[in-house]
């Protein structure tokens, strides 16, 4: 298996590497997932090459991706992580609150989590993070920690698909009609 941090992926993003998986998936007819851009306002623009030398954010983004995987709709956020602990705080209450709608609504929503400390990158279902989000709020912890991730959630290469992440939805959807029965 390649690393992440390959010679081939020196000087990628993280959101490179997810936006690159998304066309190959597009291209294989298995998903179409679009970037959300954060909404910006701008305040001041360069004359000469019209670029924008200052800005503000103009509204609370939702999620970083959004789209459909054979016929489910799925919405999911990427966040990067240095260390071995999480801060909630990087999880924002406006973003849970649009994805328990989403769930809701009979979509999948979930976080792909990047431990760049580690090289290694993780699916996190929602289900699993409000249970992170509720013990915070009841006084616990305001954070995860990677010995909290459940490992056979862990993102693995694909051929070209860098950030397969496909097996996990179909994981989470497992657990849920689990839940569901049960």
């Amino acid at each position: 298996m390649a690393t992440w941090n390959s010679r081939g992926l020196r000087g990628s993003t993280l959101e490179e590497m997810i936006n690159s998986t998304n066309e190959i998936y597009q291209k294989k007819g298995l998903a179409l997932i679009q970037k959300i851009p954060t909404p910006i306002k701008p305040i001041q623009i360069e004359k000469e090459t019209r670029h924008i030398t200052l800005a503000y954010f103009d509204q609370k983004s939702t999620v970083d991706y959004i789209g459909a995987v054979q016929g489910i709709p799925v919405c999911f956020d990427a966040k990067e992580c240095h260390t071995d602990t999480f801060p909630l705080a990087n999880i924002h209450p406006h973003q849970v609150a649009f994805m328990k709608d989403f769930e809701k609504q009979g979509g999948v929503s979930f976080f792909l989590i990047f431990y760049t400390n580690r090289n290694e990158m993780y699916y996190l279902p929602l289900a699993k993070l409000i249970i992170f989000y509720d013990r915070a709020e009841q006084g616990g912890r305001k954070s995860f920690l990677f010995s909290e991730i459940e490992k056979e959630y862990q993102i693995h290469q694909e051929g070209m698909a860098l950030v397969h992440y496909l097996p996990l939805i179909q994981k989470d959807l497992l657990e849920k009609d689990k839940k569901v029965i049960h």
